[in-house]
């Protein structure tokens, strides 16, 4: 099997595996229980949470356990939307969002009677500072962009992003969505006043996610439960899941920058291959990260495409998993081209990733290309 779709969800590494086995095995007390075998749960998640907080260099009850980055993104948005709503109603967003964005978006529009307004990008899939400027406003409560965009990989210049924001209105609340972001390239949680993550993106379980929430920001809870759990997300710590994601955290923390380079390499070998055929695009700015390889092939149904490769054990995506088959939103933001955006392929590389799978994945692709372009 040569797996290329790292992006959409990766492999639960083996000591992380491990730590959900053990946790599972020895720690079935509640760690909201009074009783020894709560205690003893109730001081393994506060060992997870300083570990978390140590790595990003933040407060532990800046920290809120979620049940992945959707989960986060909506108790970002809306529980700001929902505190602030009689400072203002406007939000802030950019056109390279996760679907997940979106949605919320929509419904707050639709059903709390939020203006949202979309920033521009450049050429290259930056943020317009100008625009950005322009927009932000009085009633401005939110800025949310996220760190890494999901489908083209483009990195935002958050730091620079929050001091345009803060200087237009110093209370307008900023939200990076970091799931992309996070096990690939160093971040600042400090550029952000709220950030969501996901384990399954970092060889963690799937289940578990994280809000990074300042402590002089305020959210409205969307969950409610009782007064011995979390304010802010209540309901029984997953201590496997919370101390499984606490060391997937710490492994993809590791060497950080020297898997960087070797996936760099990776992504460049791809490029220089595929650029030779004429009707495929390589859709990537200077502000891609290495890790995400997007390509357009456009005499070819992306589809089409991916189910033929999975013929051969090759597996890889459209675009993000979550609006797998629908237009390309990101490529269309950065491109304009109706037709590219359609026929988009997200090859999504990791540490893991070997030279003989890339070499062995460019020798097939180059054969069903060859196959399906002349069928075209």
């Amino acid at each position: 099997m040569i797996y290329l779709d790292y992006s959409a969800t990766t492999p639960v590494a083996y000591d992380v595996l491990d730590t959900i086995n053990k946790v599972t095995k020895e720690y079935i007390g509640n760690a909201h229980s009074i009783h020894s075998l709560g205690v003893k749960s109730a001081e393994l998640l506060k060992s997870a949470t300083s570990q978390i907080a140590s790595i990003f260099g933040v407060s532990e009850n800046e920290l809120i356990y979620t049940s992945g980055a959707t989960e986060s993104n909506n108790l970002a948005l809306i529980g700001v939307a929902l505190a602030n709503r009689k400072k203002g109603n406007h939000i802030i967003v950019s056109k390279l969002e996760h679907p997940s964005i979106y949605s919320i978006c929509d419904y707050l529009q639709k059903n709390l009677g939020f203006e949202i307004s979309y920033v521009k990008n450049d050429e290259e899939g930056l943020i317009d500072f100008d625009d950005l400027k322009r927009l932000v406003k009085e009633n401005t409560v939110l800025v949310s962009i996220c760190a890494v965009n999901s489908e083209v990989g483009v990195r935002q210049p958050l730091k620079m992003i929050r001091q345009i924001i803060k200087k237009e209105n110093f209370g307008t609340i900023f939200h990076s969505d970091m799931t992309q972001a996070i096990g690939k390239i160093s971040v600042n949680l400090h550029d952000v006043d709220l950030a969501s993550m996901s384990a399954h993106k970092i060889y963690g379980p799937k289940g578990i996610g994280l809000l990074y929430k300042s402590s002089n920001v305020n959210i409205m809870p969307i969950i409610h439960g009782s007064s011995k759990s979390s304010e802010i997300r209540p309901g029984t710590p997953p201590l496997p899941l919370i101390a499984s994601f606490s060391k997937a955290i710490r492994l993809a923390n590791i060497d950080l920058e020297k898997r960087e380079r070797f996936i760099t390499l990776l992504n460049e070998k791809i490029v220089n291959h595929l650029s030779k055929y004429p009707n495929i695009l390589i859709n990537k700015t200077k502000y891609s990260i290495p890790h995400i390889l997007n390509i357009s092939i456009m005499d070819v149904m992306s589809e089409t495409f991916i189910h033929a490769m999975e013929k051969r054990d090759v597996y890889l995506s459209t675009n993000t998993a979550c609006s797998s088959g629908e237009l390309s939103t990101s490529v269309m933001a950065i491109y304009n081209d109706l037709q590219r955006a359609k026929h988009t392929i997200r090859i999504s590389l990791s540490h893991l990733t070997t030279t003989d799978e890339v070499n062995k994945f460019l020798t097939y692709f180059d054969e069903e290309y060859q196959k399906l372009s002349t069928l075209h």
